[in-house]
């Protein structure tokens, strides 16, 4: 796409107009009657100069198509209407997928696009005292899909896990421990801190003065008084190890883990620097931001604790001066909208960031169809208990294959646990980043359709067929002479997008533009298996040729976005 846009801008220079490169839209039309790709650059222009649009797209064709002949890789040009239409050459399309064949060559030449580049992404951030619950699943997932893509886009990549330690919320569970708990902090289970944190909030509807406790205890945890220290340290130990287990269910492992009690020692500074430059005022004892264009933003409570915003400006500080990012990825709930717009004006009015680009991915939530989890209201889902189901259903699954059935009884397991995780994954990554998902028990644990299951099944697939062939060859293939049936042009054509589809999704940072190109060539590979015989046949080597590409793409793909892919299933 990048040699194309290329020569876009060339042909339009040629006509004496100009443009930049990021300006000119191409995309892929979904009815391939329209071509592979498709620009409406011309109705751009035409709304600029005032000219007719299908007769701009006429004069940009006919530059093209003296400028394309030296790139190789189109078919024909056509316009229709002001649009212009790019046809690739089947030659090109199967240059793309012997590409994917020599996958370390592939990541290499894919790891030049972001080489020189640091991005620092912030993702999962689970609260302590809280089992893990569903709904932080989606930041796990996409965020550690943001940072795979990052990296393999050859960016030096961080990964930091913001894990919330700090805040009142720690001073009323100290309260509910003290007045509630029937047995020693280090005695207790994390589901035990979670009732605690529930009936706090139960008994703080019927007598508000335990706010107060609850606020008061806060500021003595800022104030370093020991007992309020202890306890919280201790629940801070029992939470990193529930978190631990659970990542290594997941199979997620984050470069950094700090807390916001992190960044206790450095809150002062932030504020006083604040004030120094003239950006906050006082409001009833208080300390404060005001925007011409948003509510204002609290530094500094009237009783002298620090705020998650104070914490995440120190945040921000600490990660300038640590890893000198061109860009810093925040993966958290879009209810925290307002919260990011207001952090990246202030740090942008500091001074900090005007070189650095800062990006809220606001994910939508996972919600009851009734409404959001409420930890408060002890109605959240925990991950656990969504993972042992997934497995139950894996386990059934798994008793239906007469190939999985008789592996060794560990390797079992770990089919049986990739395909549960596997489903669990996808199917959250599949939507959109930024869109709600409403909870369905079915829906997350389907095993067919579009989903994880089905592309690690179409990868088994493939990989069975390599398996069973003699053709090791996959270099300096050429399609058959006769006529490439419709099939292997649509499986072709598939597995040329994956490259675009890479860049994509880590520049909109949206997996699931992987998730659905994933489950459109396992689509159309499958189509191609059962209407082509392969092994025997006098095109069997260019159909393991198709097979092995495809197998490589999935691979690849399922990688990215943290799905194990199996070759037994």
């Amino acid at each position: 796409m990048k040699q194309l846009r290329e020569d876009i801008l060339q042909a339009i220079k040629n006509l004496g107009m100009e443009t930049e490169v990021e300006e000119i839209p191409i995309e892929r039309p979904n009815d391939p009657r329209f071509g592979d790709y498709s620009t409406n650059i011309a109705m751009t222009a035409a709304k600029k100069t005032g000219k007719n649009a299908p007769m701009l797209a006429g004069k940009i064709k006919n530059e093209l198509e003296l400028i394309v002949d030296k790139t190789n890789f189109i078919e024909k040009i056509e316009t229709a209407g002001g649009f212009i239409n790019f046809y690739l050459k089947t030659e090109y399309l199967v240059k793309k997928a012997e590409e994917l064949n020599y996958q370390m060559e592939f990541a290499n030449r894919m790891g030049k696009y972001g080489r020189g580049k640091t991005v620092v992404v912030d993702y999962s951030a689970p609260n302590i005292a809280k089992p893990f619950g569903i709904g932080h699943l989606r930041s796990t997932d996409i965020g550690q899909a943001i940072y795979n893509l990052y990296k393999f886009l050859g960016w030096k990549t961080i990964g930091d896990n913001h894990i919330g330690d700090w805040g009142t919320q720690f001073g009323k569970l100290i309260v509910a421990i003290k007045k509630w708990g029937e047995k020693p902090v280090e005695k207790m289970s994390i589901d035990d801190l979670e009732k605690l944190y529930v009936k706090f909030h139960q008994e703080a509807e019927k007598n508000p003065k335990l706010g107060d406790e609850g606020r008061e205890w806060f500021a003595k945890l800022e104030g370093k008084d020991e007992e309020a220290r202890e306890i919280w340290q201790k629940c801070i130990d029992l939470s990193k190890k529930e978190f631990d287990r659970v990542y290594s269910l997941l199979g997620v492992k984050i470069d950094q883990t700090l807390g916001e009690s992190f960044y206790e020692g450095m809150l002062e500074g932030v504020i006083d620097e604040l004030g120094e430059k003239g950006i906050t005022k006082k409001s009833q004892g208080a300390t404060i931001i005001e925007f011409e264009d948003m509510p204002p933003a609290m530094v500094k409570k009237s009783n002298g604790t620090t705020t998650y915003l104070t914490r995440d400006l120190a945040t921000i500080h600490y990660r300038l001066n640590k890893w000198q990012p061109d860009l810093i990825v925040y993966e958290v709930g879009a209810d925290q909208t307002l919260h990011f717009k207001q952090l990246f004006r202030i740090s942008q009015k500091l001074g900090w960031t005007n070189k650095i680009r800062l990006v809220h991915v606001a994910h939508g939530l996972i919600r009851w169809p009734e409404g959001k989890f409420s930890t408060r209201k002890g109605d959240t889902i925990h991950l656990k208990e969504v993972i042992d189901k997934a497995t139950e259903e894996a386990k059934r699954l798994a008793e239906t294959s007469s190939v999985v059935k008789k592996l060794p009884v560990e390797e079992k397991e770990e089919v049986i646990k990739a395909v549960a995780i596997g489903g669990i994954k996808f199917s959250d990554l599949l939507a959109d980043p930024r869109r709600d998902i409403i909870f369905d028990w079915e829906k997350i644990m389907s095993l067919e359709g579009d989903s994880g299951p089905y592309v690690q099944y179409t990868f088994a697939r493939a990989k069975s067929v390599l398996e069973k062939t003699e053709v090791r060859e996959q270099k300096n293939i050429e399609a058959p002479s006769g006529q490439i049936n419709d099939d292997e042009i649509k499986l072709l054509k598939e597995l040329a997008k994956f490259e675009d589809k890479i860049v994509e999704a880590a520049e909109r940072f949206s997996p699931n533009v992987i998730a659905e190109h994933l489950i459109r060539v396992a689509r159309t590979y499958n189509e191609f298996y059962a209407k082509n015989r392969i092994i025997g046949e006098k095109e069997e080597a260019w159909r393991v040729f198709l097979t092995h590409s495809s197998a490589c793409c999935l691979e690849t793909g399922l990688k990215l976005i943290g799905v194990t892919p199996v070759t037994r299933m």
